[in-house]
């Protein structure tokens, strides 16, 4: 099989799926490997360690046009619409279920693309996604330390403990590892940290991270009486498309502290945080009512050498699994896999999508075991 990579051009991406010794790893199971050119320069690894690994570095069309199975990290953004062909294999985060545009074109497109965040386990974990929260965590508490900062717009205050000053107080609104890691960083600062969740397990789990650290059921009750002490509130929740309403509305920003911070990991507009639009890393703030909003939904592209690194380790052994068996085979075999299929030559395999945007469904299960 041909595996390509192209360039990322989201804004601020700076993140590769392969880095050169995934590339070796292709090629000793007899791939042949096209990147495109500088695609992993921002990320800390250069066209010539990919072409020492046994890669053809080239232009983005070639990448395109060569390749079997397109492996990368990120959405297919509308410059990227008429790149796909139909039956090429698209391996990447999707999240198609926000993205009825992009559905339509990969529809049409006739591709098989399997995302990353959909992929399981057999605990029902999300290994392709684990890597990444642990790191958008601790990346959303350094978010908000640097715009607690006076040079930054921020009042200035330490998040941290400090002897005669009050404990600031942070507040995560989820128990995974998103919050998890954010809460670690924040306990380590010494702050009074409150995390929300509703999964009995994960709050379990949350609790043995530190004594700083406060428990409570993600109600309407605990969330306001949270919000109105929090010094900054990081969310931590992937927001379902299918639900209505929120956890934050917009009319609870009046009880928060004129200088809170809101951190919005996964961004989801209008989801968790109803005051969420998504941002970007060279335009990442703004204010609803006074509340400072932080919405980037790629806080680990700001580490894109660790997260590279991360990503690839994690996602390897799939693409090898895709590439070496064919997508159909692979899919068959591998149920964790078959639950990231979000498209299949024009049916869409991806039951949130398709409840949340009025569309036709097709089971995963059922289409590859007609195969």
């Amino acid at each position: 099989m041909i595996i390509g990579m192209p360039k990322e051009i989201k804004n601020g991406e700076y993140r590769v799926a392969m880095i050169p010794s995934s590339v070796t790893a292709f090629i000793r199971s007899g791939h042949h490997v096209y990147v495109e050119k500088d695609a992993g320069a921002r990320a800390g690894f250069s066209d010539r360690e990919y072409e020492a690994a046994g890669a053809i570095t080239c232009d983005s069309k070639t990448v395109y046009d060569k390749s079997d199975m397109i492996y990368k990290v990120k959405e297919v953004l509308p410059a990227e619409y008429n790149c796909y062909k139909e039956g090429q294999i698209l391996f990447t985060y999707i999240h198609s279920a926000s993205r009825p545009v992009m559905t339509k074109v990969l529809l049409e497109s006739k591709i098989i693309g399997i995302a990353y965040e959909d992929v399981d386990d057999e605990e029902g974990r999300l290994p392709l996604l684990a890597p990444m929260s642990e790191i958008a965590g601790k990346g959303a508490f350094i978010a908000a330390f640097k715009y607690q900062q006076t040079l930054n717009g921020g009042k200035g205050r330490l998040l941290s403990r400090v002897c005669g000053l009050e404990v600031p107080r942070i507040m995560i609104i989820g128990c995974g590892h998103t919050g998890m890691a954010a809460a670690e960083y924040a306990a380590a600062f010494g702050n009074h940290v409150t995390m929300l969740d509703v999964n009995r397990k994960a709050m379990e789990n949350a609790h043995k991270l530190s004594d700083n650290i406060e428990i409570l059921y993600s109600n309407r009750e605990n969330i306001l009486s949270s919000l109105k002490q929090a010094d900054v509130i990081i969310n931590c929740i992937m927001w379902d498309q299918r639900y209505e309403g929120h956890i934050v509305y917009k009319e609870d920003l009046k009880l928060m502290k004129q200088d809170a911070i809101i951190i919005d990991v996964s961004s989801d507009e209008a989801g968790a945080i109803e005051t969420c639009v998504i941002t970007s890393q060279d335009n990442p703030v703004y204010k609803v009512d006074g509340i400072l909003h932080y919405c980037v939904p790629n806080i680990p592209s700001l580490y894109a050498n660790s997260a590279s690194i991360l990503l690839s380790a994690r996602t390897l052994p799939y693409a090898l699994k895709i590439a070496n068996n064919g997508a159909e085979k692979a899919l068959k075999e591998d149920k964790h896999l078959r639950r990231g299929l979000s498209f299949y030559c024009g049916l869409l395999t991806n039951k949130e999508n398709a409840e949340a945007n009025n569309l036709s469904y097709t089971s995963a299960d059922e289409l590859i075991n007609s195969f």
